[in-house]
């Protein structure tokens, strides 16, 4: 999963991102509005963390952009704000969620995780996807009733082809989606090309059969 944090309460934040981060999520942060309507416009995520009281402006505006632009990340608010009018004001523009302030990590992660399987994959914790069973909870994945040793690269990936099946991604969709804006200072795609082949190997070892097909000059396609 690929977070991103719209927070200006530096230790909040950074207590989020820790706690996001050893969970095995990918996380990007920003505290102003400017800068988050900037890597919305940048770059895609699969759920956005919302603070609506931002230092140069109303976080709603973050739900204004996402739905100008056709953008489909999942959103949960965190404020303060306790008022009806509020929730209900962040619900109509597109909110999935809504946290109070304070709350405690672990219901913060399990309200993103809900968000994260219902908007990805429609379901609660178990994908299953032909031969390929994934506990989403457990993080565990069995193919052909086979567990896979996955890293957590690995397993990200499964997860960002399964639920862009039959789709052609492209190897700067895949590097943005799992490495974030980090993979801008990559060389080449050669770590992409490296993870590809290895997870492929596990599947067929397992399943005898080739779920990832090359595209010539374009990406990959899981099928």
């Amino acid at each position: 999963m690929k977070l991103l944090i719209i927070e200006d309460e530096r230790a909040l934040q950074e207590s989020i991102e820790k706690y996001f981060t050893e969970a095995g999520v990918l996380c990007e942060t920003c505290s102003r509005l400017d800068s988050a309507i900037n890597k919305l416009s940048l770059y895609d995520y699969d759920c956005v963390l919302l603070d609506i009281g931002l230092p140069d402006g109303e976080g709603f505006a973050v739900l204004e952009h996402l739905k100008a632009t056709g953008k489909n990340e999942g959103v949960l608010i965190i404020s303060a704000r306790n008022s009806i009018d509020t929730k209900i004001k962040g619900l109509n523009l597109g909110a999935d969620d809504y946290l109070i302030k304070p709350f405690h990590l672990a219901e913060l992660k399990a309200r993103i995780d809900a968000i994260y399987r219902r908007r990805t994959f429609n379901t609660n914790n178990v994908l299953v996807y032909d031969m390929i069973n994934i506990d989403l909870a457990a993080r565990e994945v069995k193919v052909n009733s086979v567990s896979l040793n996955l890293t957590r690269k690995e397993y990200d990936m499964l997860l960002y082809f399964i639920a862009n099946k039959g789709k052609v991604i492209s190897k700067h969709a895949i590097a943005e989606h799992l490495w974030g804006d980090e993979f801008d200072m990559a060389d080449s795609f050669d770590f992409i090309y490296t993870h590809i082949k290895n997870i492929r190997k596990k599947l067929m070892e397992a399943a005898h059969k080739d779920y990832i097909k090359a595209v010539y000059g374009v990406g990959y396609k899981f099928i």
